[in-house]
C-alpha cells in the first residue's frame, strides 16, 4: 500500500500554502517521524477539515495503521476520499486498495480501478501495477493484456519489483506482447536483484533451460537458492533436486535432503517422490543429519541454511 512521501508532500505543501497552515503542517510531520502520533493527529485534524487535501490524505493513512487514533477503515476511507477528489495522487491510489479488498468501502472492484487510474495517470508506480492487474485478469475492467503490459512497463521502469517480475511473464508468455525470452529474463533479473522470490525461482527456470540466456546450472543454483531461502517451496524441490544430482553445485544428499524435507513442509507434495528416491541412496547417519539441518534452518527463519 501506497506510504505519503513525507519529504515530498511538505515541499510541495509549503509551496501553495500559507505560512501558518504551511508551519502547522510541519509541525505534525515532525511530531509523526518522532513516533508521537498523537500530537500529528492534532496537528492534522484541523488543517484536513479545513480541507487540506495533504492533510486529508495523511489523517486517512493515520486512521487506517491505527497510529495515533484507534484504527478505523471507515474513517481512512473517508479522509481518503476528500484527499483523491482534490487529485492527491497517493491518495487515489489507497483508495484504490480499499476499493480493491472492501475495507471501509463496500467491495467495488470498478471504483478501484478508477482510483488506481487517476493515481497510475500521476505517475504511482503502485497504482500503475495494480491497474495492470487488474487488466490482466479483467477484473472490474475489460480483459486486456496489452493494457495491462502498458501499466506495468510504466511502473516497471520506475523500479517497482512484482510489476518487473509480471512484465517478465508477459514476455515470457507473449500475452500483450511479441513472446520474448531474453526480454523476460531482463524483466526477471531486476526483480530478483530486488529480492523478489518469485522472480529468483522463474530467473533459476530460464537458466536450467537456457531460455532466453546460455543454459548455466550454476546460475540456476544460485537463484534457486535465493529463493529456497526466501520460503518459495519450488525453489526449495528444484535445488533439492540440482543438490542430489549435482547440477550446478557438487552433488551433496545431505543437503538436498535437507532442502526436500524443507519443501514437504511447506506442503509441497510433489517433493515426497524425490524425497523417497533419494533416502534409498543415503545412511540412516546422513538422513538423521538432514533432518537436523532442516529443522535450524526452519526454526532461523531460513537464516541458518548451511
Amino acid at each position: 500500500m501506497t506510504r505519503f512521501d513525507r519529504a515530498g508532500l511538505i515541499a510541495v505543501f509549503i509551496a501553495l500554502a500559507a505560512p501558518a497552515a504551511a508551519q502547522d503542517f510541519g509541525k505534525g510531520l515532525a511530531a509523526y517521524g518522532a513516533g508521537d502520533f498523537e500530537a500529528a493527529v492534532e496537528e492534522w485534524r484541523p488543517l484536513a477539515e479545513q480541507g487540506d487535501a495533504y492533510a486529508q490524505s495523511n489523517l486517512g493513512l493515520m486512521h487506517e495503521l491505527g497510529e495515533g487514533v484507534p484504527q478505523d477503515n471507515a474513517e481512512a476511507a473517508r479522509w481518503y476520499r476528500l484527499a483523491a477528489e482534490q487529485g492527491i495522487a497517493e491518495a487515489q491510489s489507497n483508495l484504490g486498495d480499499m476499493f480493491l479488498v472492501g475495507k471501509g468501502v463496500p467491495q467495488d472492484l470498478a471504483e478501484a480501478a478508477r482510483w488506481y487510474r487517476l493515481a497510475a495517470e500521476q505517475g504511482i508506480a503502485e497504482a500503475q501495477s495494480n491497474l495492470g492487474d487488474l487488466f490482466l485478469v479483467g477484473k472490474g475492467v475489460p480483459q486486456d493484456y496489452t493494457e495491462a503490459t502498458r501499466w506495468y512497463r510504466l511502473a516497471a521502469e520506475q523500479g517497482h519489483a512484482q510489476a518487473q517480475f509480471n512484465l517478465g511473464l508477459m514476455y515470457k508468455s507473449g500475452d500483450g506482447v511479441v513472446e520474448d525470452f531474453a526480454e523476460a529474463v531482463h524483466w526477471y533479473r531486476l526483480a530478483a536483484e530486488q529480492g523478489r522470490a518469485s522472480a529468483q525461482f522463474n530467473l533459476g527456470l530460464m537458466y536450467m533451460r537456457g531460455d532466453g540466456v546460455p543454459q548455466n546450472e550454476t546460475e540456476a543454483v544460485r537463484w534457486y537458492r535465493l529463493a529456497a531461502e526466501q520460503g518459495s517451496a519450488e525453489a526449495q524441490l528444484n535445488l533439492g533436486i540440482m543438490l542430489a544430482n549435482g547440477y550446478g553445485a557438487p552433488v551433496d544428499y545431505v543437503s538436498a535432503h535437507a532442502w526436500l524435507n524443507i519443501a514437504i513442509a511447506n506442503r509441497l507434495e510433489q517433493a515426497v517422490v524425490a524425497l523417497e528416491e533419494l533416502e534409498g541412496l543415503m545412511t540412516r547417519e546422513q538422513i538423521a543429519d538432514a533432518q537436523a539441518r532442516a529443522r535450524v534452518c526452519m526454526s532461523s527463519g531460513y537464516e541458518d541454511c548451511d
